[in-house]
């Protein structure tokens, strides 16, 4: 391999990785997705047992958090971009009156169950986002508001998912690692879910 094909394939990033220079919207859509696809390599090719596994005093799993980040992914881009239901699967099986209960009951699922719920939570999201971007790009105002009335932006809205993937998977690399010692920031090249 020639110096220029060495340099030409050192300089190809990765799919999940955000572009050097691009626009605002590019740049918050690359952290969000490098966010996700980190979050699921954490949390990818596991099977039950991997998926409970918990640290110290802490209930949280790597299952409960995929449960968790699907729940949100729905409802940041149903209910408060538009004030619609999160829907399927959500309508038949959430229960307000357990504490937890995204969280707890993820035990009570498969990895298979996990993996797929998560998997197409993002698909929506993505579908539902790339439409609201189409009607009116980050600036417009979306249905969830303050107390006082004032609405929230798209722009907002994306941040805040930015924000709890950044939270979340801070604590999936702690589990993971507790899993099975996997460490590390980004999935190794020709990584897939």
């Amino acid at each position: 391999m020639t110096e220029t094909e060495q340099t030409a394939e050192q300089s190809i990033d990765p799919p999940w990785e955000p572009p050097l220079a691009g626009t605002e919207t590019e740049h918050l859509l690359g952290a969000l997705n490098r966010l996700r696809t980190t979050f699921r390599w954490k949390a990818g090719h596991l099977d039950a047992t991997g998926l409970q596994t918990r640290i110290g005093a802490s209930s949280l799993t790597l299952g409960g958090l995929l449960k968790h980040l699907a729940l949100v992914e729905d409802y940041t881009f149903t209910g408060k971009l538009r004030g619609g239901s999160p829907g399927e699967p959500w309508e038949t099986v959430y229960r307000d009156d357990v504490p937890d209960w995204v969280f707890v009951s993820a035990a009570d699922d498969s990895p298979a169950d996990l993996y797929a719920l998560w998997d197409g939570a993002v698909e929506r999201s993505n579908a539902r986002l790339d439409a609201a971007l189409a009607d009116g790009g980050l600036d417009q105002l979306v249905h969830v508001s303050a107390p006082d009335g004032r609405h929230a932006s798209l722009r907002r809205l994306v941040c805040d998912l930015i924000e709890e993937y950044g939270r979340h998977t801070g604590q999936a690399d702690l589990l993971r690692e507790a899993v099975d010692g996997v460490v590390g920031e980004d999935p190794p090249p020709g990584w897939h879910a």
